[in-house]
């Protein structure tokens, strides 16, 4: 009887859970970031124990239960680091994020708690060869520099409140009439920002996960050209503006600042998320970028706006109050035109 498999999201590209495939343990010496492995659930610590599926819907794990994700990295500033590289002879490894991102933890916070433990049943086979993310890339999705107007959001660090201002600059274009592509550029594999954007009213949605990347921690030449193929799909599109987020900050491993460099011909308009004032005073003057407003954390109260604008001279936003709504849209049109 073919055993019953829980798919996360990371295999959201591809059709392993429609087609046949069989799993097979290969030596370490042939596994790769990016392959389609299969692990089974050792441990589910309390409320971790959550996948992310296909779909972007939780499921909730059970000991004993088969899990398809793949191997990658992961080097978050306030939660959990870790590396497909550093599994064990035990070949023994955990849930990096809960779509399946699969390595060996190296660090955590301790507010963290702890992650799902696996351990490697195989490799995803079809046909004969190991199942790969790239595998499943569009071959016809050209290499392609960006030539839509961006709104670029960045952070001083992750949960800085990113996605939180995506999706309301995105209501805010779609009720003015523009074609939006919401995009998450950077970042370790999540289905559930990009979703957040297209529940936003985003037209289409994007992620380095379209193109086969289990997260950004890579070569840079290699994400470099996993985004111009990205950039490629977002173009046939016939969209009017790309609202981009580049997941952690620029300044973290996951080529956060070559996507900002990608892009930066077509930014009008940069939006830093930052989690206390004197972080935007730290990412303005390490990246040597000034953008046009502060969000996030270092907004949510009017001392903070205060001490944001006395220390930077940029102007704060607290976009959760929508009070803030009039004077956010004034400065996108502003900056991209009619609104």
């Amino acid at each position: 009887m073919k055993s019953h498999y829980l798919f996360g999201s990371l295999t959201r590209i591809s059709d392993l859970a429609e087609r046949p495939f069989s799993v097979t343990p290969l030596p370490k010496t042939a596994w790769a970031g990016g392959d389609y492995v299969v692990g089974e659930i050792t441990t589910t610590p309390g409320c971790m124990r959550l996948l992310e599926l296909e779909n972007g819907r939780m499921a909730e794990l059970a000991d004993g239960d088969l899990v398809v994700g793949a191997f990658g990295q992961r080097a978050a500033t306030l939660e959990a680091v870790g590396d497909w590289r550093a599994i064990g002879a035990d070949q023994r490894f955990d849930m990096l994020t809960s779509a399946g991102l699969f390595g060996k933890l190296t660090s955590k916070s301790l507010f963290l708690p702890p992650l799902m433990g696996l351990s490697y049943r195989g490799h995803v086979m079809v046909n004969g060869d190991k199942a790969r993310m790239s595998d499943y890339v569009p071959t016809a999705a050209r290499l392609q520099d960006c030539s839509l107007p961006v709104i670029l959001l960045v952070g001083t660090s992750m949960s800085a409140g990113k996605t939180t201002a995506a999706r309301i600059i995105v209501r805010l274009l779609k009720r003015a009439g523009y074609r939006v592509i919401g995009a998450k550029l950077t970042g370790a594999g999540r289905y559930r920002d990009v979703l957040s954007m297209g529940d936003a009213g985003a037209d289409r949605i994007y992620d380095f996960v379209d193109v086969g990347l289990p997260s950004t921690v890579c070569p840079e030449e290699e994400f470099r050209r996993a985004l111009r193929r990205l950039m490629g799909m977002m173009m046939e599109d016939g969209a009017d503006v790309l609202v981009a987020e580049a997941g952690a900050s620029p300044l973290e491993p996951y080529n956060g600042s070559v996507a900002i460099a990608e892009l930066e011909r077509q930014v009008r308009f940069t939006v830093l998320c930052a989690s206390d004032p004197y972080a935007v005073v730290g990412v303005a003057a390490a990246f040597d970028r000034q953008p046009d407003l502060v969000a996030g954390g270092a907004a949510n109260t009017q001392a903070g706006i205060r001490l944001v604008e006395k220390l930077t001279g940029i102007k704060a936003l607290n976009l959760m109050d929508k009070a803030t709504l009039p004077e956010l849209k004034g400065l996108l049109k502003q900056h991209l035109g009619k609104l």
